[in-house]
């Protein structure tokens, strides 16, 4: 097989089925499954989301954000962050090959349920608000 037949795009027009795309360095996934119930940290990798239809929550450790169909959120490499994606969002997660494998293995039912070690496997935490912090709600995007 040559390498004009191995590298080829991969197109997403509507009504076809949900993309998932990995290279070497970035991984495309269509989802519909909410982030994890808690605040978590990825230490050295990027995620971005781009909401399709419906809308998803993000909640970062100074508030949340509403982000409707047709919002792009990037949350850098340090920034603790969960998201809630409500019955009917649809989105486009981008991320590392590393994070597309620590997802992997959370959603795997036969893993044994240590999230803490598997997270730290993957350079990822959970956050802990400090002592007396309380997060606030800001809307918008």
């Amino acid at each position: 097989m040559t390498a004009d037949q191995r590298l080829r795009p991969i197109i997403a027009t509507p009504g076809s089925p949900p993309i998932a795309a990995a290279g070497a360095s970035l991984v495309v996934r269509e989802w519909t499954l909410p982030g994890p119930s808690y605040l978590h940290v990825h230490n050295q990798d990027d995620e971005a989301w781009h909401v399709l239809e419906g809308s998803l929550r993000f909640i970062f450790a100074d508030g949340e954000i509403d982000a409707p169909a047709g919002t792009t959120v990037f949350v850098p490499a340090g920034l603790p962050h969960t998201y809630l994606a409500p019955e009917g969002a649809r989105y486009l997660i981008i991320l590392t090959p590393k994070i597309d494998r620590l997802i992997g293995r959370l959603l795997d039912p036969d893993h044994p349920d240590n999230v803490r070690a598997t997270l730290g496997a993957f350079d990822t935490e959970v956050f802990e608000l400090p002592a007396g912090k309380t997060r606030t709600t800001a809307s918008g995007h």
